[in-house]
């Protein structure tokens, strides 16, 4: 696909804005750059959802993510939201809690998956 110079300047100056933020650049946003069609989307997306204008505080937002990144074991989504949590004030209780929700979450989906195929294998009836 060809790339529109426009979105390589636009693309450019996000790399840059992340760059500054966290000191690097994450191995997602530099793969994904290279197709800024698709880069720029995600990034808007992104800052909107973790930054943007909305009823939940930044701390809030950041204590969701890093539940969401546990819950699908992100290892560097979690340290990176764990920073920006403690940037926007958020204790190490605060943190500790999101992270085992998150954990918790993970745990019940296995569970529901994996019971449900035991509950069919061994004729275990289930009240739906």
């Amino acid at each position: 696909m060809e790339e529109k110079p426009e979105q390589r300047e636009i693309t450019d100056k996000i790399l840059a804005a992340i760059k500054r933020e966290y000191g690097f650049i994450p191995v997602v946003n530099q793969v994904l750059s290279t197709r800024p069609d698709m880069f720029i989307p995600a990034s808007n997306m992104g800052k909107a959802v973790l930054e943007g204008d909305g009823d939940l505080d930044k701390k809030t937002r950041y204590l969701c993510a890093i539940s969401a990144a546990s819950a699908a074991g992100g290892e560097y989504c979690i340290n990176v939201q764990m920073r920006h949590a403690i940037d926007a004030g958020a204790t190490k209780d605060e943190i500790l809690e999101a992270i085992m929700i998150g954990c918790y979450m993970s745990m019940t989906r296995a569970q529901s998956y994996a019971f449900r195929k035991y509950a069919e294998m061994f004729d275990v009836g289930l009240e739906q």
